[in-house]
């Protein structure tokens, strides 16, 4: 059987290659999240957010410092193809829009787009116009609110209000309800914890529960451990004992 080898000429501009893979026709910048480049042609460089002659874009458009170590701007002009080990890649366009999506998904953006941190721990928000990629489990649907969804399900949503945690009374009760309160994290079922959406707008959903990056919900949190008094760590450390210890039992 004869396979197809690409080239420049061949490959899609702005399209997947396959549903794993999406080529981006680059001709001047894109924020890219590290580690999603898994090729390129042409003349493309990699620079840090941090590098001098980007700090206006960056200004510009990168409004989350919690997360700026993780990405980097590939500029110049050439084919990047981008991945997220084996998981479907889609692309997205924004006209005027406001999208929040789970950062760890989120592979790459327009300097179109502005990105600025939501209040949902983990999750990142683009406003503006232009085009975005994100990786789901398997393929993604959109939903119209009201809907409850599986945290571990839930990919992003759409010109919506921000969603509700909702807990069921199982889920309060048990040694790490007082965790599950202060940041609305813990290990359980969907059936127990969900989050509530209401009014208008779409809510994407991925088809599965595995969650892409679970290191993008602890730098969130790691970023509000600054806010705790000593009372506060403490109690914080007294928790994560225990679950460490529950974890262990299992």
């Amino acid at each position: 059987m004869s396979i197809p080898a690409f080239n420049p000429m061949t490959l899609p501009s702005n399209d997947n290659v396959n549903p794993y893979a999406f080529s981006v026709d680059l001709n001047g910048q894109w924020f890219t999240q590290k580690g999603k480049m898994i090729a390129y042609y042409g003349q493309i460089k990699f620079e840090a957010l941090s590098a001098g002659p980007l700090d206006a874009l960056v200004a510009a458009h990168f409004h989350s410092p919690l997360y700026a170590q993780d990405w980097v701007i590939a500029q110049g002009q050439g084919k990047l193809l981008l991945a997220d080990r084996g998981f479907d890649v889609n692309s997205f366009d924004l006209d005027d829009g406001n999208l929040t999506v789970r950062a760890g998904n989120l592979l790459a953006f327009e300097p179109g787009l502005d990105l600025k941190q939501s209040i949902i721990p983990g999750f990142l928000t683009l406003i503006g116009t232009g085009r975005f990629v994100a990786a789901s489990n398997g393929p993604v649907h959109f939903v119209e609110p009201p809907i409850r969804i599986d945290p571990q399900a839930l990919l992003g949503w759409a010109d919506c209000p921000s969603p509700c945690h909702h807990y069921d009374h199982s889920y309060m009760r048990g040694v790490m309800g007082m965790a599950r309160q202060m940041f609305g994290v813990g290990g359980t079922s969907g059936e127990e914890h969900q989050f509530d959406f209401t009014g208008q707008g779409t809510v994407l959903m991925q088809s599965s529960e595995v969650v892409a990056n679970e290191d993008t919900l602890l730098r969130d949190l790691e970023g509000q451990v600054g806010m705790l008094g000593a009372g506060g760590l403490q109690r914080l450390h007294q928790t994560i004992g225990q679950r460490l210890a529950a974890e262990r039992e299992r």
